[in-house]
């Protein structure tokens, strides 16, 4: 039975067809040619024969130096029947379209990553009729995107990030720059990447972490605070929204916040310092607790 998690990490692509060529870019070091157009295309490689193929994602992106097809597999684990049918893929949808197929591999798992950039060989030895060397986007190549600045300058590869990383020990990093990130984005593009990070999640204090942060996101679209915000980027704007965010996380917690607290997290304009108390919000036993240390 297919995962959400796998799912997700090929899912992502149709929800930005850029970010793949900017993954070509910045994470493979794979020159592209820049996109002019992508449509998504049908994922079935099924022939007459009775024998159903299918493909994760596939897309058509037309560039000034011709057409490709981008061929994504999403791959939890290693499985030498998928790999087996790669060549078949690549084959197959190049008589079909007269494009040329690229394979690309996102994985979760360093060992799998490794197995599935392993050339795959077709022929007599030293003498190959087929070689298939997929491009494989995986937690050794993705960078780790924990600060919020470089998160809000391509939101798309963070949330890459995240889910290459959603099962390693890196994944809480990343998750709290994310969130602030993306509020720079659509209500609805946030809550789908959101529902993406959470799939690929495997810790589960993680994925508590992120479903509060989650809160903390829905609350900001649906607040003209954080509405000013977005409209105006004005830098007053943005301490003042996660002042209020702060106190809301309190609310939600049942944790009574005094006039005293309340009027010191408020009369705060240090993002930095807010940023803190915001982070110390989501754990502390007590509203007085987020000035300690």
């Amino acid at each position: 039975m297919v995962s959400a998690s796998h799912e997700a990490l090929h899912w992502v692509f149709q929800k930005d067809p850029a970010l793949l060529t900017r993954a070509f870019q910045k994470v493979l070091r794979v020159p592209f040619p820049e996109p002019r157009d992508f449509a998504v295309l049908n994922t079935d490689v099924t022939e007459i024969e009775p024998v159903e193929r299918r493909v994760d994602t596939l897309m058509r992106v037309e560039t000034d130096e011709g057409a490709y097809l981008l061929v994504v597999e999403a791959q939890g684990k290693k499985d030498d029947d998928k790999r087996a049918s790669w060549p078949y893929y690549l084959s197959y949808l190049y008589a079909k379209y007269r494009c040329e197929p690229v394979l690309v591999v996102i994985t979760q798992s360093s060992a799998t990553a490794r197995w599935a950039a392993e050339p795959i060989r077709r022929g007599l030895p030293g003498w190959d009729s087929l070689t298939v060397r997929p491009l494989v986007i995986g937690p050794d190549n993705v960078p780790v995107i924990a600060n919020e600045r470089e998160a809000e300058r391509d939101v798309p590869l963070a949330v890459l990030s995240a889910m290459t990383h959603g099962r390693g020990v890196k994944a809480a990093a990343i998750l709290e720059p994310l969130a602030f990130a993306l509020r720079t984005v659509d209500g609805e593009s946030a809550a789908v990447f959101g529902q993406l990070i959470e799939s690929c999640l495997g810790d589960p204090e993680a994925r508590d972490l992120w479903r509060e942060l989650m809160s903390e996101i829905r609350y900001f679209f649906n607040n003209p605070v954080a509405e000013k915000v977005r409209e105006e980027g004005r830098e007053e704007g943005r301490a003042e929204d996660r002042s209020e965010i702060t106190l809301q996380i309190l609310e939600w917690r049942g944790i009574l916040v005094s006039s005293a607290v309340r009027e010191r997290v408020l009369a705060c304009t240090d993002l930095e310092q807010l940023k803190i108390w915001s982070q110390r919000a989501i754990q502390v036993a007590r509203a007085e607790d987020l000035f300690s240390g």
